[in-house]
């Protein structure tokens, strides 16, 4: 690993061959995973078409879209947008944004148990698509539909999003309820969009996925849930993964605690308690990130039947503490906010490795414990998240400009 001073300078991380070479190879995939209606998820490969892989889905292209359209490349821009425009052809008349569109036949698809996320993200990435493109109206429509389906989603008290298991991009995962990952998402949908009761959402979001500190929610149905984890769960600096009836997620979301820091729903003190903790479970050795800080073993009461379906989720495995690279980029995101400029870097270059290995393979996700790399090759979101944590870091490390006297 090169040596750096990221306090003092270069700030322009193209001089590090290693990030350069990712950078290269990022959008070298994406212009290949590229087709007419936007970016697949991964590259066409027969045991991709087999998973569905080769499909333009709602999360993957619309956090694809935030890398491609910082990346200063116009195909990738324009992929960006065509992703974006393609959801929103095949939206549903309630105003729910599909799981996935098949580019091909343009036929829709709405998981099982609904895909909640997918319609928050797309939300997401088409606010940064106006900002760049200054195209305000284009979506309009689509936007207040998406809005409306989501605020039938919200608990009117609570002013959170209720879900399903399995229900979100962690879809084998047993979390229902209030779901961290997801509220986390919604309090930044209510504040670019200027939705109403965003106060309330940030309090019961604290009170409800962090229900150790001494402040007591006024509402008696949060003190309720809160009493019921207070009972049984030890206090811990990470909020939980998810809060439902007489039930509770402790195994530690990295991707919620991170998007947590990243949208300001964790104050200064405890985004540095939450990155802290991170750490000592050393959830970003040997590669970031680890997803899962304690896996959930199959004799744990939160196990489900499907969650061994095709062997996938087991301990340290998939969304059950498997290594997700694209997540590492939100990690990067995270410690440049906190100011942890030189620790960035050196993760940055870390997430390039893993990218690289076997020959810029960019691997969907890894075990572990044993690094086996596993799903599938030539993953969008990989790189473009790799694209969007080095625009990050970079203007986090930008010299501030000289004041005018």
């Amino acid at each position: 690993m090169q040596e750096h001073n990221v306090l003092n300078g270069p700030w322009d991380l193209q001089g590090d061959q290693l990030i350069a070479q990712c950078r290269h190879e990022s959008i070298r995939l994406l212009e290949q995973n590229l087709v007419g209606h936007g970016i697949l998820a991964a590259s066409a490969t027969p045991q991709a078409e087999a998973r569905a892989y080769t499909r333009i889905f709602g999360r993957d292209a619309a956090i694809c879209a935030l890398g491609m359209l910082v990346s200063g490349n116009q195909l990738l821009h324009d992929g960006a947008l065509a992703s974006l425009d393609a959801l929103a052809w095949q939206q549903a008349a309630n105003g729910q944004i599909p799981k996935y569109v098949d580019p091909n036949s343009g036929a829709a698809d709405f998981w099982y148990l609904g895909c909640i996320d997918a319609t928050l993200w797309w939300l997401l990435a088409v606010h940064e698509a106006k900002r760049y493109t200054g195209q305000v109206n284009r979506w309009r429509q689509a936007e207040e539909r998406a809005l409306n389906w989501l605020l039938c989603q919200e608990h009117q008290r609570f002013h959170l999003l209720q879900q399903n298991e399995a229900s979100d991009w962690a879809d084998i995962m047993p979390r229902s309820g209030f779901v961290l990952y997801t509220n986390a998402l919604w309090y930044r949908v209510k504040q670019i969009y200027d939705l109403p009761n965003l106060d309330s959402t940030r309090e019961q979001f604290n009170h409800l996925f962090h229900p150790f500190g001494p402040a007591r929610p006024d509402d008696k149905r949060i003190r309720l849930l809160q009493h019921y984890v207070r009972q049984r769960a030890e206090p811990g600096d990470l909020y939980l993964s998810f809060v439902n009836l007489a039930m509770y997620g402790p195994e530690g979301d990295v991707f919620g605690n991170l998007l947590a820091i990243l949208n300001g729903l964790a104050g200064d003190s405890r985004s540095e308690r939450i990155m802290a903790s991170l750490e000592r479970y050393r959830v970003a050795e040997p590669y970031p990130v680890r997803v899962a800080c304690e896996p959930i073993p199959q004799d744990h009461e939160l196990w489900r039947a499907y969650m061994g379906r095709h062997q996938q989720n087991h301990e340290f495995q998939y969304h059950n503490g498997g290594i997700w690279p694209f997540v590492g980029g939100f990690w990067v995101m995270a410690l440049a906010k906190l100011g942890k400029r030189e620790q960035a870097l050196q993760e940055l270059e870390k997430l390039a490795r893993i990218n690289s290995l076997d020959n810029w393979r960019f691997t969907e996700w890894f075990h572990g414990k044993t690094l086996e790399p596993l799903g599938m090759a030539g993953q969008s979101w990989n790189a473009a998240m790799f694209l969007l944590a080095q625009h990050t870091l970079e203007e986090a490390l930008r010299p501030e400009p000289a004041a005018v006297l």
